[in-house]
């Protein structure tokens, strides 16, 4: 057999090989530093990044988490997937090699038989044994088959970084529902010492009323006061267990086997995170990475469709033998081989249609991938944003703490000499509780600004060779 192109074959062959991928010049223009970055230090974020927390209990809830969480679990078995796959798809670049061995018995049950069986009426039964070595092999003439491997390969790298990325956002899950679970106990705690507060003040106010020196007004005010704080313990309370049952999902375990945490919230600590220049971010962020490799698979996927327009070569060999009893199978040895050229004609449309849903899909991944980098540099700018304005409002709420504590003691000293008013207890009061709420928030608010900064950066996360 001469092999020879027919001149509609040619033209499919130079019509494939025409098609190319149109590319939008929409670059992304990286900014050459952070908007928000002054006075930020220039020291890098570590491996071990929630360490700087200071808080050895939050060590050893990321370590159970790494353990114990299933979501982490589930996007390890999808990397051991894509391993698999990537396997798979390099295996066609290679020969395939298989064997076989059969045995056949055909007889002939009644009449004289018919010229295709081989049993007559003279020998009814006839026995043939045969055994085979084959391998086959077709000729990746286009690059298909490689295109196929390296998607794969891509997609294997993929998976690895969108697992780093469980792992990233699984970690930094942990420290803020630890720090939420922390400040919830710590407002819990301020709010019991305003209660007793209130109740000291309401003692005081009912001695007075006893005595008859303050008003059923006042003391139905004082009351009042004491019923609505009371009335907070279980609302925060309920909150803190919230958070620890949050906490206990990201570990993998029941909320009875998550031990309470006796951790004072003030020991807590926000590290000086260096945020680098947007030019690191990309390789820092295992999104971004994994949004690369997913648009490098898409761009192999093109090749691997537009390979499938042309013509393919298969190769094979065969050796064998075969008998017709079972003790003569390998005396009569024999070998076949095989070359075999084919390729599309007619296909409505599909293969082109194929060709132009890979090329759709590459463009749609480029620009996904541009818009997860637009979005990390979003992440970092928001995170620097809110570590410096949080910075600014607690340097003046620490003022605040300080001015209303004063006031509370002056107010509860004069009135308990009788030289000011009730009103004036209760609303300093009231204002001391809120600026010592405050004050827990905004540090919680603060240590979550750091945790959003090691996640906006990555962590400790780098690019590592496969």
């Amino acid at each position: 057999m001469k092999p020879s192109l027919s001149l509609l074959s040619l033209c499919m062959l130079l019509g494939a090989c025409s098609t190319g991928v149109t590319h939008d010049n929409n670059p992304v223009i990286v900014p050459p530093a952070w908007q928000m970055a002054h006075g930020m230090s220039r020291q890098q974020s570590t491996q071990q990044w929630w360490q700087q927390f200071g808080s050895p209990e939050l060590d050893q809830l990321i370590a159970q988490a790494k353990t114990g969480s299933y979501d982490l679990a589930a996007a390890v078995a999808r990397v051991q997937q894509a391993q698999a796959s990537a396997v798979i798809a390099g295996a066609p670049l290679m020969p395939e090699v298989k064997w076989d061995a059969s045995g056949n018995r055909q007889k002939l049950l009644r009449g004289k038989g018919y010229s295709q069986l081989d049993a007559t009426d003279e020998n009814k039964a006839v026995d043939y044994f045969e055994a085979n070595l084959t391998a086959s092999y077709e000729v990746d003439f286009w690059g298909g088959k490689a295109a196929a491997r390296d998607s794969a390969e891509q997609a294997l790298k993929a998976s690895q970084y969108d697992r780093d990325t469980v792992e990233l956002t699984l970690l930094s899950s942990v420290a803020n529902s630890y720090v939420q679970t922390l400040a919830l106990n710590e407002q819990l705690r301020i709010a019991r010492l305003n209660l007793n507060n209130a109740q000291r003040v309401l003692h005081v106010v009912q001695t007075r009323h006893d005595a008859g020196s303050a008003t059923a007004l006042e003391l139905a005010q004082q009351k009042s006061l004491v019923a609505a704080q009371q009335r907070q313990l279980p609302l925060m309370a309920q909150q803190a267990q919230d958070a620890r049952i949050t906490l206990a999902v990201l570990l993998g375990k029941p909320i009875n086997t998550l031990a309470a945490s006796d951790t004072p919230f003030s020991r807590l600590r926000w590290p000086d995170i260096g945020s680098g220049v947007p030019s690191e971010l990309l390789t820092r962020r295992p999104d971004i990475a994994s949004a690369e490799a997913k648009l490098a698979a898409a761009r192999a996927d093109v090749s691997v469709a537009r390979a499938a327009m042309l013509p393919s070569l298969t190769l094979s060999a065969s050796l064998g033998s075969g008998a017709d009893r079972l003790s003569d199978v390998l005396r009569s040895p024999f070998y076949n081989l095989t070359a075999g050229l084919a390729g599309p004609i007619f296909n409505n449309g599909r293969l082109s249609a194929e060709r132009d849903k890979a090329t759709a899909r590459q463009q749609e991944l480029l620009q996904t991938y541009r818009s997860s980098i637009i979005s990390a540099f979003a992440d970092v700018e928001k995170a620097l944003n809110s570590a410096t304005g949080l910075d600014q409002q607690r340097q003046w709420q620490d003022e605040e703490l300080k001015q209303a504590q004063q006031a509370f003691d002056i107010a509860e000293r004069r009135y308990k000499a009788g030289a000011e008013m009730l009103l004036t207890v209760l609303e300093t009061q009231r204002v001391l509780y809120a600026a010592q709420d405050q004050h827990v928030q905004l540090r919680m608010a603060r240590l979550q600004a750091s945790i959003a900064m090691y996640k906006a950066l990555g962590g400790g996360w780098n690019t590592q060779p496969l």
